[in-house]
């Protein structure tokens, strides 16, 4: 591995920005402010700023690459390559793709989850970041559980989160523009569409018993779960007592308090 000598770059240094040098050997920092070591790599960092890689928990831009206009789609793996491209470039160093798992057709079906998966699993020893694998899993698409409890298993999970975007595309059904957004990402027609969302709907109370049998699996698993747009500290504490202990994107101030304190 190449030694590496970063030169004058404003670097963070526990909580502050310092104006130094910085000596890497072994892929480790070993000095500040020293000499340039003989057979470094030497940058020149003056009017930059020198900061730890980026971790994206939630990296979905993926999603824009494979189908950047709906009609449009690009191959996974072109996809994966072209994210990874801006991840790095952007100074993000670890990197999960939050892949949302949907009971819709098309963008967020099962097909496009599994050859997300398998393209990341083939293609992460060829990507700059570290890739890791985040599974959006929406709380209603109940056929995919033992699928699911499967790939927990097998450790192709590093983690794992519960959605529950159902209200808010009830919600969407009577507004035209996002309706059409909707139907458009999934290939169907609106009245197929309007039948499907009835129809998963209608499987609602068989919703509990399946988060907490994942929720067993991801904890048997030893896999970090994330819990998604909690609106109350009941939903959180609910979460939580079944071991999801991040809150992703709580929608108010007092459920983010709640998540950082861990309660």
């Amino acid at each position: 591995m190449t030694d590496i000598f970063i030169e004058g770059g404003r670097a963070l240094l526990g909580g502050e920005i310092l104006e130094t040098s910085v000596q890497i050997a072994g892929g480790k920092i070993n000095a500040v402010e020293s000499g340039h070591g003989r057979g470094s790599l030497g940058i020149d960092a003056r009017g930059l700023l020198v900061l730890p890689g980026i971790v994206d928990l939630h990296g979905d831009a993926f999603e824009r690459q494979m189908m950047p206009r709906p009609g449009v789609d690009f191959p996974v793996d072109v996809a994966l390559i072209d994210s990874d491209r801006q991840a790095i470039g952007n100074g993000i160093t670890t990197v999960f793709h939050a892949t949302t798992w949907s009971w819709e057709p098309g963008l967020r079906s099962a097909e496009n989850a599994r050859d997300l998966l398998e393209a990341i699993e083939t293609l992460r020893p060829q990507l700059a970041a570290d890739t890791r694998f985040h599974l959006r899993h929406e709380t209603y698409n109940l056929d995919a559980e033992t699928e699911i409890e499967q790939w927990l298993s097998d450790g192709r999970i590093d983690l794992f989160a519960f959605n529950d975007h159902m209200d808010s595309t009830i919600a969407s059904l009577a507004k035209p523009q996002k309706r059409s957004r909707m139907v458009e990402r999934t290939g169907l027609s609106g009245e197929t569409f309007d039948t499907l969302v009835e129809r998963v709907v209608s499987r609602g109370d068989a919703v509990p018993a399946s988060v907490a049998r994942l929720a067993r699996a991801a904890r048997d698993a030893n896999v970090r779960m994330l819990s998604h747009d909690d609106d109350s500290p009941e939903m959180r504490r609910a979460f939580r007592a079944q071991g999801v202990g991040i809150a992703e994107f709580p929608v108010n101030e007092e459920n983010r308090a709640r998540g950082r304190q861990g309660r």
